[in-house]
């Protein structure tokens, strides 16, 4: 069993960090970098605005952080995703020491290495949303408790505490549901009747509601106390009711409007893409756990951990039972995925189990990971060709892994295989492919000429753009206001718009 130096998650978090270079993409991070923004200059942390307008959907923990992140450095790429990038960083951290408690050191580390390398973890320190925080508290809070059952320290208890209600601050109740399918599951497998009625729950559960105080009332001042205000196209819409009931559970109920047709397959499948490469190790890893559970009759021995097992498949079910599901939805769970991949592993490496299988995933992650960089050489000479410099350091980083490949006497050849091929990969796909891609977002182009030319927001206006834009507010540093009226564009110096309202100029001026 390898045990992963330290050097290599500092390489790993180098690479994470430096993607704060690109610019925050359209649509949802974008928007939440602008809400940030507007936070940042207004003040009110307990009232949420988009572009001014009446906000009500996420909770305000990202806003808080990124804006707290903006007034230190500045209102640009690096000040929006630095608190995101280092919440990924915890979630590596709680990840190696809940794999430690449940296994030992050398699981613990291949389980934090696993969650950095998968693409997931890389798309949420590219795309900054909400998830990456969420992942980090939820992960947090399940160490947390895991270290208090063992250990009886109190500071654990007001850690676990504290990570569900910022998890609840950051994405709703989804925060406080997979720490208790995870605990939930592993209690009644093990029969431990005391500690799942422990009346100390209750406790703990006020602690948490207690914390919420201010999101709450915020969220009652803004849209409760104001009957009158239209959110989201209805009147009489309550604040409270819609993060504690509506936006988490009304999407399974069907009492949401929201519904996109996603059925119980969707997240596995999109875990295909996000899991990558682990994902073919995770498959057996699940289906192992599961088998050997119904063969015990549904019950645990007391060495076995059902913690991982149970919190993921609960957590799929609860997210896949949804009308209304997207990717990234799943990736709270992604570092109970981790750690049951890394337990595999370990069984593969140090347990001489599952022999079978390990001949078979030895060939199979070496040609997914050289189709990888087939897809990674793409980008480089086809998707956005770079010239004989771009070639070369991609054949330097292919010689890389080939090296890790060929090399003998390599402890966990089959870990360093994986993991080593998508940190080289990942920089040609942080650095080359997203960098150049996002030479192409029309918001962020423009904002930045509105910005270096210094022109007035009541001076231009946005007419008939399909595209919402997030971006272009975010990057003027300046709202601009939107329309599909003619009239509008009288005392406007410039308009930004699309074809068909360049058609509608065109024929005016006729």
């Amino acid at each position: 069993m390898p045990k992963i130096p330290f050097w290599v998650f500092i390489l790993l978090a180098l690479l994470h960090l430096s993607a704060a270079r690109i610019d925050t993409m359209d649509v949802d991070a974008s928007q939440y970098a602008e809400m940030s923004r507007e936070m940042m200059q207004s003040g009110d942390l307990l009232h949420v605005y988009d572009r001014g307008a009446e906000y009500l959907d996420k909770p305000p923990f990202l806003f808080w952080v990124s804006s707290a992140s903006m007034k230190v450095f500045g209102v640009n790429n690096f000040g929006y995703k630095l608190p995101s990038v280092l919440f990924a960083f915890l979630a590596l951290y709680a990840t190696y020491r809940l794999a430690k408690l449940l296994y030992n050191e050398a699981t613990g580390r291949l389980a934090a290495l696993i969650l950095g390398t998968c693409q997931g973890m890389f798309l949420m320190t590219n795309d900054i949303r909400c998830d990456t925080i969420l992942m980090a508290w939820v992960i947090t809070a399940i160490w947390a408790i895991k270290e208090c059952e063992i250990k009886r320290r109190w500071y654990f208890v007001a850690l676990g505490v504290i990570s569900i209600a910022c998890g609840m601050m950051t994405k709703g109740p989804i925060a406080l549901m997979v720490p208790l399918f995870c605990f939930g599951s592993e209690w009644v497998l093990k029969r431990k009747w005391k500690t799942l009625f422990n009346p100390l729950h209750l406790f703990d559960g006020l602690l948490v509601a207690i914390l919420l105080i201010p999101m709450s009332i915020g969220l009652y001042q803004q849209f409760d106390m104001h009957p009158e205000k239209t959110v989201n196209g209805l009147q009489h819409v309550s604040g409270l009711r819609f993060f504690y009931w509506s936006q988490s559970f009304g999407r399974i109920t069907g009492e949401s409007p929201w519904n996109n047709g996603a059925d119980i397959s969707f997240l596995f499948v999109n875990m295909l893409w996000s899991f990558l490469p682990w994902i073919f190790l995770f498959v057996p890893a699940i289906v192992i756990n599961i088998i050997t559970l119904f063969k015990q009759r549904l019950r645990l021995k007391p060495e076995q951990e059902f913690i991982t097992t149970g919190g993921f498949l609960l957590a799929y079910l609860a997210l896949g039972s949804s009308h209304y599901q997207l990717p990234h939805y799943i990736f709270v769970a992604f570092p109970l995925a981790a750690i049951i991949t890394a337990k595999l592993l370990s069984d593969l490496f140090e347990g001489q189990k599952y022999q079978r299988l390990y001949a078979v995933m030895k060939p199979t992650m070496t040609v997914v990971m050289a189709l990888l960089f087939v897809g990674s050489l793409l980008m480089v000479v086809y998707v956005f060709p770079s010239g004989m410099m771009g070639f070369a350091l991609w054949a330097i980083s292919l010689a890389i892994w080939l090296y890790i490949i060929l090399r003998k006497n390599v402890r966990g050849k089959l870990a360093w295989t994986c993991a080593t091929g998508m940190i080289l990969i990942n920089i040609f796909v942080t650095h080359h492919f997203y960098y150049h891609l996002l030479q192409y977002q029309l918001g962020s182009q423009v904002g930045r000429y509105i910005r270096q030319e210094n022109i007035p927001a009541d001076k231009i206006i946005s007419y008939r753009v399909a595209d919402p834009l997030n971006s272009l507010p975010f990057y003027a540093q300046r709202v601009i206001r939107p329309t599909d009226s003619m009239a509008d564009l009288r005392n406007k110096t410039y308009v930004l718009t699309m074809d068909e309202g360049l058609r509608d100029l065109q024929q005016k001026r006729r």
